[in-house]
């Protein structure tokens, strides 16, 4: 189960590696799986089966049936995304579409030609460090056995 995590996350940082942008066009994926690695250990859903604060046990605790929801749910997202290109080559074969934009900036910051390369640039930038940051969390609850926060408060103590 470890080296499928590992191989998720780096296949959802895949775009920002190669072309600057993730799939949801304004918080790259690194981002989000770094934030939401660290703030499981504090919320969780009330009543939830077999919750655990450790990332790498709370892979592992899912029911099959709620990993094919995630699974589905993760299909239906890209299959919509694609429309209907699957391969590399026809994948890009509209010149209007930007890799890993799709569209979604409802606070209209690409609008602004002036501050969109800079923010293009520190898009990349945070999403190459929380690469770095997400993969250091999942060592280290490898490594300690402890969620990232307790593992935190042993070092720091």
């Amino acid at each position: 189960m470890h080296a499928f995590l590992l191989s998720a996350s780096v296949l959802a940082a895949q775009p920002v590696l190669l072309h600057g942008r993730s799939p949801a066009a304004r918080m790259p994926v690194p981002c989000r799986a770094a934030t939401g690695y660290f703030f499981q250990e504090f919320l969780a859903l009330p009543g939830f089966p077999g919750y655990t604060p450790n990332g790498i046990e709370a892979a592992t605790s899912v029911s099959p049936e709620s990993l094919a929801q995630i699974v589905l749910f993760m299909s239906v997202v890209e299959y919509n995304s694609n429309l209907n290109k699957w391969t590399q080559d026809t994948m890009f074969t509209d010149p209007k579409r930007e890799p890993g934009n799709l569209g979604f900036d409802p606070l209209h910051f690409g609008d602004n030609k002036a501050s969109r390369a800079r923010l293009e640039m520190a898009e990349l930038k945070n999403g190459r460090l929380a690469m770095l940051a997400f993969s250091g969390m999942i060592h280290q609850t490898l490594v300690t056995g402890k969620p990232v926060w307790a593992s935190l408060q042993d070092i720091f103590a």
